[in-house]
């Protein structure tokens, strides 16, 4: 996951040297709260290729934060396969009418303002966290705002960099095991693509639980899985999958969505127990035929499979949305 790091000046600088601010091409309102009123970002104008994207050095931002809100001048941000898959066009039934946009979800950085009812957090502390997924204001800028609640003190112990690769892939796993499949010591959790961001973030947490793990991923990826905590680690590329794996799960978080996935991750599904995916249908068949067919025709597909998978397998389906992450679904007994 590649990080986009900016200057490493402190806000205090840049709020106090004129010539800086100037030459960066930040300005700032002339109310008594000094609220940063634009900076430079990335501009998503249209959809496409990277080619697309701009630079704009005096891109608006409010003047005014709501109470909860926290202005935050950004050190390091990372991109997210959502990120990619917003700028080539995914969700453009939802988004194309609010382009321009600034894409962009995670952050690290220092805290320039704080909203008045902000208590958690103090100007000039060290934070990171993650936007909302369908958030059209992203990090892609010197100066992002959050929600206090998106946002937490930066461990001294890990850089900016390192920080805002963390908090959009790890909260989306979080809230897949813990939120929904609720996890315990002991439970059995697979794993499909482990190698990636979230995968990754997945096995991690599930070891600490005190699960035992399998995963699924590429041979370029198999130490690094097995360092974060699988206990086995399946090649995909060299091994059959199905005669590899033994036993079923209570957990199966599917990071990869695709149908067939989807038949080994419900085949090895225990009784009771809970299948996600992180693709779901909603947004792909929205942008094809539209939001007033594309929604009910995703509608349909669930329906079917919970019908389906009610008879074959025992197992009733019912559609979730983890935050962050994208539209995805949930199979549970």
């Amino acid at each position: 996951m590649p990080m986009w790091k900016l200057s490493s000046s402190s806000s205090r600088r840049l709020l106090n040297d004129a010539k800086l601010r100037h030459k960066l091409g930040l300005n700032y309102s002339t109310t008594s709260s000094n609220i940063i009123s634009s900076c430079r970002a990335v501009i998503l104008p249209r959809f496409g290729g990277a080619d697309v994207l701009e630079i704009r050095d005096n891109f608006q931002l409010p003047t005014d934060l709501q109470s909860h809100e926290v202005l935050v001048r950004a050190r390091a941000v990372s991109i997210n396969p959502l990120d990619t898959r917003m700028r080539s066009g995914y969700g453009r039934s939802i988004f194309g009418p609010l382009l321009p946009l600034i894409l962009g979800r995670d952050i690290s950085g220092e805290v320039a303002a704080i909203g008045g009812s902000v208590r958690s957090l103090n100007v000039g502390q060290e934070v990171f966290g993650a936007l909302h997924p369908t958030a059209i204001r992203g990090t892609y800028a010197d100066y992002a705002i959050l929600k206090e609640e998106e946002l937490a003190p930066k461990p001294p112990s890990v850089t900016h960099v390192e920080a805002s690769a963390i908090p959009f892939a790890a909260l989306t796993a979080w809230r897949a095991l813990k939120s929904t499949a609720r996890i315990t010591e002991g439970q059995r959790v697979l794993v499909i693509g482990g190698g990636g961001a979230v995968g990754l973030s997945a096995i991690q947490l599930a070891a600490a639980v005190g699960c035992h793990v399998a995963t699924t991923c590429g041979s370029q990826s198999v130490g690094r899985v097995l360092d974060a905590g699988a206990e086995q680690a399946i090649d995909y590329t060299a091994e059959d999958i199905e005669s590899a794996i033994k036993g079923q799960f209570d957990a199966v978080l599917d990071t990869i969505g695709v149908s067939e996935t989807e038949r080994v991750g419900i085949n090895f599904l225990k009784r009771g127990g809970h299948y996600m995916t992180l693709q779901g249908e909603a947004a792909s068949l929205s942008d094809r035929y539209g939001l007033f067919v594309g929604l009910p025709t995703a509608t349909a597909i669930l329906l079917k499979k919970q019908c389906q998978y009610r008879y074959s397998h025992g197992i009733g389906m019912k559609a979730s949305f983890f935050l962050p992450c994208s539209f995805t679904s949930m199979l549970c007994l």
